[in-house]
C-alpha cells in the first residue's frame, strides 16, 4: 500500500511512518520541514492547508493520512484547524484517492451516555481549547460522504512507550481500565491505526482506541 502521511514528525505521525514502513507500506512523509521521521521513507515538504499540494503528493496513492495538531501557540485553534481539515480533504478528492484516516482527539468521547469528556467537570482548562478544535473537525468529516474516511481517537492519556500490539478499540465510547484510567502508547495507538487502513473496519466513523 502507498500511503501519504502529513504531520509526519510528530509524535503520532512518526509512529505510524514507521509501523507502515515497517510492515512493507511505501511511504510518503509529509511535513513543513521536509524532514525523514524514520530511515526508509520518502519525505517531502509541504503544507495540509494547500489542496493543490496535498493532490499532487496523494495522486496514485492508496490512502492518505493526517496526523496533523491544532495550532499550539496561544490563539484560538478551532477555525484555523478546521480550515486545514477542509483544505486537506478538498486535496485528497482532488486527488481521486477515497482513503483518509485522521489522527483526532479523545475530548470528543463519551464519558457517560450522552456526555462527553471535554464537557465533564474537571478537564483540563489548558486542553479545553486543543478538545474543542478536534470535536469541531469530527463533527465536519461526519458531513463528508464521497470520502472513505475514518477519525481515530486515542485514549485520554497517550504518550511514547512500548509497541505491544495489544489494545481495545471502540467506537465513539472512552475507554478506562479496571482503575478508571483512560491510556495507551503512540506505538500502540499506531499499530491501531495501520490496522484500520488496511482493514477498512470504521468506514465513515470514528474509532476509539485504548487499553
Amino acid at each position: 500500500m502507498r500511503i501519504v502521511l502529513f504531520g509526519a514528525t510528530g509524535m503520532v505521525g512518526s509512529r505510524i511512518a514507521a509501523e507502515a514502513r515497517q510492515r512493507g507500506h511505501r511511504v510518503t512523509a509529509v511535513s513543513r520541514s521536509g524532514r525523514s521521521p524514520v530511515p526508509g521513507v520518502t519525505a517531502a515538504a509541504a503544507d495540509a492547508s494547500d489542496p493543490a499540494a496535498t493532490a499532487a503528493l496523494a495522486t496514485g496513492a492508496h490512502a492518505v493520512v493526517s496526523a496533523c495538531a491544532p495550532p499550539r501557540d496561544g490563539s484560538d485553534p478551532e477555525q484555523p484547524f478546521l480550515a486545514l481539515n477542509r483544505a486537506l480533504a478538498q486535496g485528497v478528492r482532488e486527488s481521486g484517492v477515497r482513503r483518509l484516516l485522521v489522527v483526532g482527539g479523545a475530548g470528543s468521547l463519551e464519558a457517560a451516555p450522552g456526555r462527553q469528556l471535554c464537557d465533564q467537570p474537571g478537564f483540563p482548562e489548558k486542553y479545553r481549547a486543543e478538545a474543542l478544535a478536534h470535536r469541531t473537525v469530527l463533527e465536519f468529516y461526519r458531513t463528508v460522504d464521497d470520502l472513505d474516511w475514518t477519525y481515530v481517537s486515542p485514549a485520554a492519556e497517550i504518550g511514547p512507550g512500548e509497541r505491544t500490539g495489544r489494545f481495545r478499540v471502540d467506537d465513539d465510547r472512552l475507554l478506562t481500565d479496571a482503575h478508571g484510567d483512560s491510556r495507551i502508547s503512540a506505538e500502540d495507538f499506531a499499530v491501531a491505526c495501520v490496522d484500520e487502513l488496511e482493514q477498512d473496519t470504521h468506514p465513515r466513523a470514528r474509532m476509539s482506541v485504548a487499553y
